[in-house]
């Protein structure tokens, strides 16, 4: 279904939110789950999971509040701790042409390999020789201070025979021998590692061994000649290291990972991919949030065959998104039994059936993702097939179902379960700590908040009222809630829940020049329409909004709790409009700070090459990169560093 915008059209029906935006609301969901267990007890999933969570929802919205929060409230009795070097994410290659279009760029005469230990990271600190902290890896720059545990794990050293000031960094993993004798109920050696090294009585921690693979010296950059060094420095300390190969050829890395894919079920611990760095040592680059001169080099994507039983509706919001329950499989060391669809398009262009032959993969996802049709003869066996029921009535409210393609929803602006799904957006959004989900049910089922400003209303007795609160907890509560903010107009779009509308989108629209509430009301669809990087949809979905929630949005505001942040003036946006990519290394500057420049001089800055990008920065434009290919087929500017640095003056 499509809508024309007209200048008058602000008051039309909303229309489709895109896969992605549902995407990113999703990653937003399962990443503060997920936080939430591996802080307070035991992790559900892997760091590589979780960095894959991480990273999907940092392409893909960069400004979430859930990416600016240093990982859980420490509920769990463990301090926290900073590390003495940045414990960032490693870029990825999933495949032989990722990699080698990283070892293009680098160009290092010397390949330094090592396996990539599927467990929980660890730095240990030390002072003078002496281990005085032990810090998880956290949010990369603070993590938990679990000493006290560590100190009991297999290959942690109290003591090192040198006046060493610095720190060592290992995978704290479990042996599969281990776990099979003794933590079977665990789904995983590495599940089990997870909750026993952030138990708060230290029980089991044991049967957990530190691997190291990397060590810096504090205030001495050149403490290590090469990464060589290091594991040598390492051994001869009498630390446990992963296995350690040298190359000199890429193509030898490749043919050396399909040889340890194939032994990695003999391995005494998990790895899942192999950890390539240059063997030279570059401090300033392992400093950054995501270290260009090493890559996650992973093992193939694995895949399971398996039969579609039925399909469940997921409902989120007003969104209906559709579950495939499959016949049971092992898929990267879990039963898997229900795996996402994405949306009725996909249904339909794949021809799915109930009873159809299908392909698993699991991408990090917490629900596995259904690919596509299984190969011919991958599931044997003759099976009679159905269409695929589709629900047509919201079940809270009873309206009938819009079928966008992108998205089955329900389009009544007053439906309950819509309105409770915004509250939660809004208590997300402006991080509102102590205020739970659970809680937030009951005053909402006994029409205590029927809106965001209500919240607002709020007093310490009422809450005390409900079930395990008590006035200790309630006074949380309200005082978080009545804590002063003053945000942004993104930021207050944001939270009040407009379908696929984050606050990415919403700072294009402020830098379009509609940065005051009053300027964006007043525009028409076909304003916002032509602003970068918007269109039709969601312009519509914007007018539609404001004027849905306008009422409750200004409750808010008159509290007098929540206030807006001045806009910028116009005069500081020169780059406004314009987006750019980074690829390599800049001379003048590090690339957070190049991105830092543009986005405050109003432009965008984008972590890969799309087809609406206008400038691609790099140093080799002949390199044949895939973000250089992808420029030249779309004929996006490729720019050097010094073409760069003149657009921040003369855009």
């Amino acid at each position: 279904m499509k809508h024309t915008p007209t200048q008058a059209s602000c008051h039309e029906p909303k229309n489709s939110q895109t896969a992605l935006e549902q995407t990113v609301e999703t990653l937003e969901a399962q990443i503060r789950a997920y936080q939430a267990s591996y802080y307070n007890g035991e992790a559900e999933i892997s760091d590589q999971e979780f960095d894959l969570l991480w990273d999907t929802l940092k392409q893909r919205k960069p400004d979430s509040p859930v990416l600016h929060r240093i990982g859980a409230d420490a509920i769990d009795g463990f301090p926290k701790a900073r590390h003495l070097i940045p414990m960032g994410s490693q870029d990825k290659a999933a495949n032989p042409e990722e990699f080698r279009d990283w070892a293009a760029k680098i160009a290092p005469e010397t390949f330094v390999v090592q396996y990539k230990l599927d467990g929980a990271s660890l730095e240990l600190q030390y002072e003078q020789g002496k281990l005085v902290q032990a810090i998880t890896r956290g949010d990369g720059l603070v993590g938990d201070e679990i000493t006290r545990n560590a100190r009991r794990m297999a290959g942690v050293i109290p003591e090192l025979d040198v006046p060493f000031t610095g720190g060592v960094r290992g995978e704290v993993v479990m042996t599969r021998q281990v776990w099979k004798e003794q933590y079977r109920e665990k789904a995983n050696c590495r599940n089990a590692a997870n909750g026993l090294m952030r138990r708060k009585d230290g029980e089991g921690c044991e049967d957990l061994s530190l691997i190291c693979y990397d060590a810096a010296a504090v205030g001495d950059d050149g403490y290590f000649q090469d990464e060589l060094a290091k594991v040598h420095w390492l051994k001869e300390r009498g630390f446990k290291v992963t296995e350690t190969k040298t190359f000199t050829d890429a193509e030898a890395v490749i043919a050396y990972r399909e040889e340890v894919a194939e032994q990695r079920a003999s391995l005494p611990v998990d790895i899942d991919g192999l950890v390539v760095k240059d063997q030279k040592t570059d401090m300033a680059d392992l400093r950054r949030d995501r270290p260009e001169r090493q890559i996650a080099f992973k093992f193939d994507l694995e895949v399971a065959y398996s039969i579609l039983r039925a399909v469940e509706w997921s409902e989120s919001g007003s969104t209906y998104t559709p579950i495939g329950v499959v016949d049971p499989v092992r898929l990267a060391g879990t039963t898997v039994q229900r795996a996402n669809l994405n949306n009725p398009d996909m249904i339909r262009s794949l021809d799915l059936k109930i009873g159809s032959a299908v392909s698993v993969v699991k991408r990090g996802e917490i629900i596995p993702k259904i690919e596509g049709l299984a190969p011919a003869g991958a599931v044997p066996g003759e099976r009679e097939t159905q269409d695929i029921p589709f629900p047509t009535t919201c079940g809270t409210c009873g309206t009938r179902l819009e079928d966008g393609g992108s998205r089955l929803y329900c389009p009544n602006p007053e439906c309950p379960k819509r309105i409770l799904h915004r509250i939660h957006k809004w208590v997300a959004v402006l991080d509102i700590r102590e205020l739970g989900e659970k809680l937030l049910r009951q005053l909402f089922d006994t029409k205590r908040i029927q809106g965001i400003s209500d919240l607002y209303t709020l007093n310490q007795e009422e809450v005390a009222e409900f079930e395990r609160m008590g006035d200790l907890s309630a006074a949380k509560v309200i005082r978080h809630i009545r804590t002063p903010r003053v945000v942004s107009l993104a930021a207050l779009v944001a939270g009040f829940d407009f379908e696929g509308v984050g606050e990415t989108i919403m700072e294009k629209v402020v830098a379009a020049g509609f940065n005051t509430l009053d300027k964006l009301r007043a525009a028409s669809v076909e304003d916002l329409a032509k602003v970068y990087g918007l269109g039709d949809i969601t312009a519509q979905t914007i007018c539609t909004g404001l004027v849905e929630t306008a009422e409750d949005m200004d409750k808010v505001l008159a509290t007098g709790i929540i206030s807006l942040a001045p806009p910028p003036p116009d005069t500081a946006q020169p780059l406004r409009g314009l987006s750019f990519c980074f690829t390599g290394e800049l001379s003048t500057m590090k690339r957070s700070e190049a991105s830092q420049k543009v986005k405050t001089l109003g432009g965008t800055v984008k972590s890969a090459v799309a087809k609406d990008l206008s400038f691609l920065e790099t140093q080799y434009p002949e390199s044949g990169s895939s973000k250089n290919k992808k420029a030249q087929n779309w004929g996006i500017p490729m720019i050097s560093e010094e073409q760069f640095l003149a657009k921040l003056v003369t855009p």
